[in-house]
């Protein structure tokens, strides 16, 4: 076999055949895909992060948008557009209000024990909210803390991310944006120091908590 031939067989494909193997992937896939996953699934030689600079612009502007999700990539609708899928974020399961202030807090303070969500809340944790937001995958356990105890911390995961459109925890909203998007109220976020209450005692029948009663 001649030089030529033997590099011929190992060149990579041209960038426009790069970037339409990448489009393949993500379009297949549900989960965001790390540029990793995507030179190993493509031929030899190719540059995955390349072909993805090229994708995401040809695709600035479109119903679709190819956005990054923590360390992955995948096609996410526009966020103009996102009132269009408002039936299914309407049927997506609801929070309790001691769920969406346990998810506040480890997605502002993360890494963090349950006795800093409770201290940060004034409020015993319940295992049932914890296990809640841990079956959504939202959360997972992260590193345990090197103190007496060596308690586990919660962080937030990119499950968590994708759904709100972040790709970091840096992302995240102001307390004016939260409250827009109706996820908080207008009364004051937690912060009572005090010995924790039991969540159940923080909350009426309805599930909606009093804490921040005046």
């Amino acid at each position: 076999m001649s030089d030529d031939a033997e590099r011929s067989l190992f060149a990579a494909p041209p960038i426009a055949e790069q970037e339409r193997m990448v489009e393949a992937i993500l379009f297949a896939t549900a989960e965001p895909v790390t540029v990793a996953e995507l030179e190993a699934r493509m031929p030899h030689g190719c540059d995955p992060a390349e072909a993805l600079v090229y994708l995401r612009r040809r695709y600035e502007g479109r119903g679709v948008n190819v956005v990054k999700v923590g360390d992955g990539w995948a096609f996410r609708t526009a966020p103009d557009l996102g009132y269009l899928m408002q039936k299914e974020t309407v049927e997506t399961r609801k929070l309790s209000r001691a769920a969406i202030e346990t998810l506040a807090i480890i997605a502002y303070h993360q890494p963090c024990t349950r006795a800093e969500i409770e201290e940060i809340r004034g409020v015993a944790v319940s295992r049932g909210t914890i296990d809640q937001l841990l079956e959504m995958e939202w959360i997972r356990f992260g590193r345990r803390r090197m103190t007496p105890g060596r308690p586990v911390t919660f962080v937030v995961t990119e499950p968590f991310l994708d759904h709100f459109g972040l790709e970091s925890a840096r992302d995240l909203p102001g307390l004016k944006e939260l409250r827009a998007a109706g996820l908080l109220d207008n009364r004051p976020m937690p912060g009572g120091m005090g010995a924790p209450r039991d969540e159940e005692e923080a909350e009426d029948v309805t599930g909606q908590s009093e804490l921040f009663e005046d």
